[in-house]
């Protein structure tokens, strides 16, 4: 078990410097995108728990 989630984790790992490789633009428009769905999920806490306070 250990064995296979060694592999894919690994496989995983190649594949994403497979496709930076392949596609950096790509790559970089994906990042962007994760990072303003953390941004706007952060925003959405804080004023949940703004709201919750007041």
């Amino acid at each position: 078990m250990v064995q296979t989630k060694k592999l894919v984790l690994y496989l995983v790992i190649v594949f994403v410097l497979y496709t930076i490789i392949t596609s950096p633009e790509r790559s970089a428009d994906l990042v962007q995108v994760g990072f303003e769905g953390i941004a706007s999920a952060a925003e959405g806490v804080g004023e949940f728990m703004t709201e919750l306070v007041q």
